[in-house]
């Protein structure tokens, strides 16, 4: 087994925030129904509780997929207001050099008119759009110098650039507010989700929570039965590997045997010890932040959802993720969940709502879910099928 690959302990011990108190796990768990317990008769229109266990889990993607989306318009409307920013300053210098320019056009008509040129209106010439038109009609054109000439010839350019310049901004303007009502819509649907759920679950009695923590230990163990079967398949494959590579590299007779490239297996040596070296940091990062809470749209560093996580982590290591789940999963490599690496990314749902860092084992570290911690969990602890793709990032 490679030495990144370490046996999981025997048994059921678990030990800090990796797994979270019953009630806690309940409260947010995201629940299959096959393993569910059946609900007593209801005399009214109380949902059961495996509805009331279904929506929650629900409502908690939904909020969750909500906050990807809001971190994605939250990071377009922050380079949107640095764009205008900037176009803001660069309309305020250029309008201080026009400035600057009036006043030498200014002292350029005083002197034609020192000269014997009819006399200038010098606040004409200030407010005028064209001051090569101003000089013509005054009748001063003629009398301009080379460098006044050029001077008029810059001035209006720069007039011009800055006229573009405010139009741009102003367009700026107008589409940074559309993107900042769009982050306040996504807020308030995050917002709204958390609230539906808490609703729910305050409508619990002790009993039915109790029920729901059973529901979720059951879910946790099928989780770890899994995740301990992918961890053997992967030894395995890791094994058969290793295997194939002593064949390969014990004494041949070249006169029969086809020829191997050197080359290419020092370049394939060297790319997985440099992601190896890569996926040790971004992991001791992740660890360092289990415990820290989740909280929807933070990047650390005191607390983080899912793809600020993993942005974070993979940034210890040196390496640029973007900021959402939608983004991350074509940030690299597509590989299938058997040849998973520590450090490669898994991605959760259809609609690629939830991200973890994979540790190896059938294991991973990533943030939750409102109301959770960072914590390390199998990578099935929603369900094989919730899985939707596996990527190495760099």
């Amino acid at each position: 087994m490679a030495p990144h690959r370490k046996p999981r302990p025997t048994g059921r011990t678990r030990a800090g925030i990796r797994t979270p108190a019953l009630a806690t796990a309940a409260l947010t768990s995201v629940a299959l129904l096959s393993q569910s317990a059946t609900a007593a008769p209801s005399t009214d229109d109380k949902p059961s509780l495996e509805e009331v266990e279904k929506k929650v889990g629900d409502l908690y993607r939904q909020a969750e997929t909500a906050t990807e989306k809001y971190n994605s318009v939250k990071e377009k409307t922050t380079k949107q207001k640095k764009q205008v920013d900037n176009l803001l300053d660069d309309v305020a210098k250029r309008t201080e050099k026009l400035n600057e320019a009036r006043e030498e056009l200014g002292s350029y008509a005083a002197a034609q008119y020192r000269t014997g040129a009819a006399a200038p209106d010098t606040a004409a010439l200030l407010l005028a759009d064209d001051p090569q038109e101003y000089f013509a009609q005054n009748q001063l054109m003629d009398r301009l110098t080379d460098r006044q000439q050029e001077s008029v010839d810059e001035y209006v350019a720069q007039q011009a650039e800055t006229a573009q310049r405010r139009q741009e901004a102003s367009e700026g303007l107008e589409q940074l507010t559309e993107s900042q009502n769009a982050l306040k819509s996504s807020k308030a649907k995050v917002q709204a989700k958390l609230a539906a759920a808490r609703e729910l679950l305050s409508q619990l009695t002790a009993e039915e929570k109790a029920r729901l923590a059973d529901i979720e230990q059951r879910k946790q163990e099928e989780a770890d039965r899994k995740a301990e079967e992918l961890a053997r398949q992967q030894a395995a494959a890791e094994s058969r590997a290793e295997s194939a590579q002593e064949t390969q590299e014990a004494p041949q007779d070249t006169s029969t045997s086809p020829s191997t490239s050197p080359s290419t297996e020092t370049t394939t040596t060297v790319e997985d010890s440099t992601y190896a070296t890569k996926a040790a940091k971004a992991l001791a990062f992740a660890r360092a932040q289990i415990g820290k809470p989740y909280v929807w749209g933070a990047t650390g560093p005191g607390s983080y959802d899912c793809s600020g996580l993993t942005q974070a982590a993979w940034k210890a290591a040196g390496v640029d993720l973007p900021r959402t789940t939608y983004d991350q999963v074509n940030a690299g490599t597509t590989v299938a969940l058997s040849a998973a690496r520590p450090g490669d990314l898994i991605f959760f749902y259809d609609n690629i709502g939830h991200v973890g860092l994979y540790i190896g084992n059938g294991m991973m570290i990533h943030a939750p879910k409102p109301g959770a911690y960072v914590r390390e969990e199998s990578v099935f602890y929603d369900g094989e099928s919730s899985i939707h793709s596996v990527v190495r990032p760099a």
